[in-house]
């Protein structure tokens, strides 16, 4: 589902009504002004059929905003604060005096005007779930914090935390954690293995990028079992423990792969820019421009990147049997980008958002109306 088009098999989608449902956001840095409208258009029109919430970075802020009935509040925050010099100067950054400023940027949001309301956000949520997705430094796994418990500026801080742009892993007792979009950019996945059967994803991106990874091509995803997704985990980690003795070959490869999609797709960022804040060429250059030695631990977690999105990806295109799955995206290639857009850009996006969500609205409750007259002849 776009702002232009409706591709939904309502018949089907009847089957999956009523259940639980899952909303999930994916990431994007400032293209998440997408996703703010798509929910502003939900609070416009009181539309929340959700029994769970999934997102990462951008994607659980927004959710966060939604939740708190907070109408504009999402798109403030990337259009008003992301734009502020105050919370990244790339120029400065490169000095090394000026970090991606997390911090004050939801400190702002916390106060007059903006004012986010964690406790009516609580309230609305009431017995259901919100979760934010987080990458574990020394696993390099997705895991899933409570968005709305007493520690939530500090989940959101870890959810957006991208290495090298934030100066520090966050640390809570059970482990230490950085942005959710190295392992989980779009956390559908978790929504599937905690029972959501009706999911609707809100994509920061349009068309899919195919991979050509073999093994993936072969797998019949179709039947996924949590099993099955343990197994192919185990599979990547030990091919990521080969990996590390080799990580500038795998990275080589990968940007000759990026550029060749590029020419045909007009995609820069086919690698992981606009689902981890820039692209895999963007973060080598940067490296370097700093000074600082392209590790491994980099080059591992750009690895578990690709791998976890291409598995995502697939998921999506082809999913479990006992789900249905909407994605909501943008019928074009937004005009902004992760970071450093301009406020046209971002406005007219955001725009694009709105459209989209009204569109899903209007449609998904005519579904819910006519199986609401089904059950009662």
């Amino acid at each position: 589902m776009t702002d232009t088009d409706v591709l939904m098999d309502m018949s089907v989608l009847k089957k999956y009504i009523g259940g639980r449902t899952a909303l999930v956001a994916q990431g994007g840095g400032q293209r998440g002004i997408f996703t703010s409208g798509v929910l502003d258009a939900f609070l416009l029109n009181n539309f929340d059929p959700f029994t769970s919430f999934y997102g990462t970075s951008a994607g659980a802020l927004n959710l966060c905003a939604f939740l708190c009935r907070q109408r504009g509040i999402g798109r403030s925050f990337i259009l008003d604060l992301t734009t502020d010099p105050k919370f990244f100067h790339l120029f400065r950054f490169i000095r090394r005096k000026q970090f991606l400023d997390l911090d004050w940027a939801l400190d702002k949001i916390s106060r007059p005007p903006y004012l986010l309301d964690i406790e009516t956000g609580r309230h609305v949520l009431g017995n259901r779930n919100a979760y934010a997705a987080v990458t574990d430094t020394h696993r390099l796994m997705d895991h899933y914090l409570p968005m709305f418990d007493h520690d939530w500026r500090q989940v959101l801080v870890a959810t957006c935390a991208i290495p090298r742009l934030y100066h520090q892993p966050i640390r809570f007792p059970h482990g230490e954690y950085v942005d959710g979009g190295v392992s989980a950019t779009i956390p559908v996945q978790e929504a599937w293995r905690k029972e959501a059967r009706c999911i609707i994803v809100i994509r920061t991106e349009g068309e899919d990028i195919s991979g050509n990874d073999n093994e993936i091509e072969q797998a019949n995803f179709s039947n996924w079992q949590t099993t099955v997704l343990n197994t192919l985990h185990e599979r990547w980690q030990d091919k990521l423990e080969r990996l590390k003795n080799d990580w500038a070959q795998f990275f080589s490869e990968q940007l000759v792969r990026v550029s060749q999609e590029s020419e045909v797709k007009d995609q820069r960022d086919a690698l992981s820019g606009g689902r981890w804040l820039f692209g895999a060429d963007d973060v080598y250059r940067l490296s370097h421009l700093l000074g600082d030695k392209f590790d491994s631990g980099l080059a591992d977690m750009l690895a578990v990147h690709y791998q976890t999105y291409s598995l995502t990806q697939s998921f999506l295109q082809s999913p479990p049997d006992d789900c249905f799955i909407i994605q909501i995206k943008p019928s074009r290639l937004l005009r902004s980008s992760s970071l450093l857009s301009n406020k046209d850009e971002l406005l007219s996006d955001y725009e694009l958002g709105l459209e989209a969500g009204q569109r899903f609205v209007d449609s998904f409750s005519k579904c819910l109306f006519e199986r609401a007259i089904e059950e009662n002849k």
